[in-house]
């Protein structure tokens, strides 16, 4: 990496911890996410809704 040994050690060092920065709020706002699509799935009953579509089909 050419463009980091231009830098001096401050700047690579606060260039460091923004990247780390945003990698840890992508993070979050991923396992939030995957909270919000866990959270939805667990009031379903996936063989009661299995069984009403195969009756509703057979109308």
């Amino acid at each position: 990496m050419d463009f980091l040994s231009n830098l001096s050690e401050t700047t690579q060092a606060i260039l460091a911890v923004i990247v780390i920065a945003v990698l840890y709020f992508m993070m979050q706002a991923n396992n939030k996410r995957n909270r919000d699509k866990r959270y939805n799935r667990q009031g379903r009953n996936f063989r009661e809704n299995y069984q009403r579509r195969k009756e509703e089909e057979k109308e």
